[in-house]
């Protein structure tokens, strides 16, 4: 009998949330970089401040945010992808290349808006180490951070950057979901790779690529959006406008650590994926087709 296991529509986040654990450090790094103004700061001597102003512990500053982020963004966007797709082919194989994107898209677009609020602690809780003592916010949690913008900011602040967030989370799912399944699909069709971890890794990997080229300019803007104190900028114009200051590279800002924090992660992220699948996921019986 000759079966297919494919995943739950909660896997994505699972595998999500457990890379995250791994590359959260290096997440960090990144929104610092995003965060400044000055045009020029190496990676080791940013680490090397905050490890030693702040101890090694402050790598994981936000954690709890970042895992909340995954367990909302990811969730909606995998579990969108992966419902829409097996419900047009329950293996996926069938779904052409376009279609998948268009899936990946939506999916992306509404995992970004349900993420934002987390997505927003989650900047806010990294970057409080850059901040003077008196102007950090201490959030305690995820949670607790959440709870004090809508108290004091208002349930709207809570969606701030939501427009850009979106955008990039559609980008995203895109890079990472159907060029993923397109770059194994074709990996799969020659001799030499077999549906096993190298395969998922060469694959996601490749995605990871395109993901981070895709999404950069927009992760910029993001990030410069979530992080702005109330009334700083009328609207993202403004945010692209303080941006352009560093000239065309200013968007790029942090783009080889995003792609050293996103490749792990994206790896990380299919390669439990591909194993909560194998292990735990769905029977495709085609021997009852």
């Amino acid at each position: 009998m000759s079966e297919t296991r494919v995943s739950k529509w909660y896997f994505g986040g699972l595998a999500s949330a457990g890379a995250a654990c791994v590359t959260h450090p290096l997440d960090l790094i990144k929104v610092h970089l995003q965060t400044q103004q000055e045009k020029k700061v190496s990676i080791a001597k940013l680490t090397g401040n905050i490890i030693r102003n702040n101890g090694l512990l402050a790598l994981y500053n936000g954690l709890s945010a970042s895992l909340l982020r995954q367990l909302t963004y990811s969730t909606a966007r995998f579990g969108i992808y992966e419902v829409c797709k097996q419900s047009l082919s329950p293996t996926g194989e069938s779904v052409s290349f376009p279609v998948r994107v268009l899936i990946a898209g939506v999916a992306g677009a509404a995992g970004g808006l349900v993420g934002t609020p987390a997505d927003m602690i989650n900047v806010r809780m990294q970057n409080d180490v850059k901040l003077p003592p008196d102007q950090r916010r201490n959030y305690k949690h995820a949670l607790d951070g959440l709870w004090k913008v809508y108290h004091q900011e208002g349930f709207s602040r809570c969606f701030s950057g939501a427009s850009t967030a979106t955008s990039r989370a559609t980008f995203m799912t895109i890079g990472q979901l159907s060029f993923y399944d397109q770059f194994k699909m074709l990996l799969l069709k020659l001799d030499a790779f077999e549906d096993n971890p190298t395969t998922h890794f060469l694959a996601s990997l490749s995605a990871a690529g395109i993901a981070t080229a895709l999404t950069q300019p927009l992760d910029v803007l993001k990030t410069r959006a979530m992080n702005a104190k109330p009334g700083e900028f009328k609207n993202l114009l403004a945010i692209a406008a303080y941006t352009a200051k560093l000239g065309p590279l200013g968007f790029f800002k942090g783009f080889i650590p995003a792609f050293v924090r996103l490749g792990p992660h994206t790896i990380l992220t299919f390669l439990f994926l591909e194993q909560l699948r194998t292990h735990f996921g769905n029977v495709v019986d085609h021997s009852k087709k």
